[in-house]
């Protein structure tokens, strides 16, 4: 008995081969199991060899990085491009000397969101903090008061615009989503038929041409002396476009409830408001989080459509950089910059969503 037991624990000692564990073991099953993924591997690993280098040489070893460097003379990149016009390409026209002011907006307006992101702080206390930084933010953008020299809004560009036309366009559209989305679905006619034409309707046609409808036709129907800013004008194009798509994949969600749910919510009482509220729209959203994110990710990207239009968001500073003669064949690297911070923010968006879907779900 005491021979089986001592060769027990020998066995249990004995560890696997190093061949098959950790990062060689990782290697040999994911990328040299078989001889068509070994061929694989290695034609992968050899077009990245032969990319990668020349581009790290390209973008670090022989790059321009000094604002007043001449890179006429260098085989790299010019990243001063950006060194010497980063204040135009992300704050556009806005007064060079109170450039303090739109630089505190933005980062409170990151820490919001940084604070948003735990859902832990979701209370009545950060809805206040966001109507106080929203107020703050707009503030020492236009200033006017409490000293603050005013700043038309039409100075308003680069980074700045692109952050006011996809935050504030993504905030209001997806509860006008969640209404048409009821409303597509409720049993009234007037509504569900107002509902389903505007879906349709705002489906059916490019964001570009609600752009255009906005900046052009729409000032013809105002009264003389009456003018609205291209950015609200533009905002509110992008609300709407939004906010008919958000309402489709709203209204898959609701369609996914069982039937049973609206009749556990009838047995004890509750009105549509109250079953809607409380039981049906918490479910319905948390279904639909993927698509969802997926349409504002492609909203926000879209806002650089402004451009069109003549608005100067990030894209169009860029592109009155590149005007120059100096900086004239260098927009690689001016757009893969604001390319750059493009996936930031929908990389931000796409992260925060799977970790909600994470701590939403309850394997049901």
């Amino acid at each position: 008995m005491m021979e089986i037991q001592a060769n027990i624990q020998n066995k249990d000692d004995v560890k696997p081969p190093i061949a098959s564990v950790g990062v060689i073991g990782w290697v040999k099953e994911n990328l040299f199991s078989s001889p068509v993924n070994t061929i694989l591997t290695l034609i992968i690993f050899s077009l990245l060899w032969f990319s990668i280098i020349p581009f790290i040489q390209w973008a670090f070893s022989d790059a321009s990085w000094l604002p007043d460097a001449n890179c006429k003379e260098s085989n790299g990149a010019c990243w001063s491009v950006i060194t010497s016009n980063y204040k135009i390409i992300l704050f556009g026209f806005y007064p060079q000397d109170i450039l303090w002011r739109p630089i505190t907006a933005i980062i409170l307006l990151v820490t919001l969101l940084i604070v948003s992101r735990n859902r832990n702080f979701w209370n009545a206390y950060l809805g206040y903090g966001w109507l106080i930084g929203l107020i703050v933010m707009g503030l020492l953008l236009k200033g006017g008061i409490l000293g603050l020299r005013p700043v038309d809004i039409g100075m308003w560009g680069g980074l700045i615009l692109t952050l006011l036309l996809s935050i504030f366009g993504l905030t209001a559209a997806y509860p006008l989503g969640i209404l048409l989305a009821l409303g597509r679905q409720s049993d009234m006619p007037v509504i569900k038929t107002f509902s389903v034409f505007y879906i349709e309707l705002i489906r059916g046609v490019p964001l570009i041409s609600l752009l255009f409808m906005s900046s052009v036709v729409f000032p013809l129907f105002l009264p003389e002396g009456v003018s609205i800013s291209g950015i609200l004008r533009a905002q509110v194009a992008i609300i709407m476009f939004t906010a008919a798509y958000i309402a489709e994949v709203v209204r898959g969600g609701l369609q996914g409830m069982n039937a049973g749910q609206f009749e556990a919510a009838d047995s004890i009482g509750l009105n549509y408001t109250q079953t809607m509220r409380l039981i049906i729209l918490p479910q319905a959203l948390k279904i639909v989080i993927p698509p969802s994110v997926s349409i504002l990710i492609s909203a926000f990207k879209d806002t650089s459509l402004v451009v069109i239009i003549g608005l100067y968001d990030l894209l169009k500073t860029t592109q009155s950089t590149l005007s120059e003669p100096k900086w004239m064949g260098f927009s690689a690297e001016a757009y893969l910059f604001i390319a750059l911070i493009y996936f930031i923010c929908c990389f931000f968006m796409s992260n925060y969503s799977r970790k909600l879907e994470k701590e939403l779900d309850t394997g049901l």
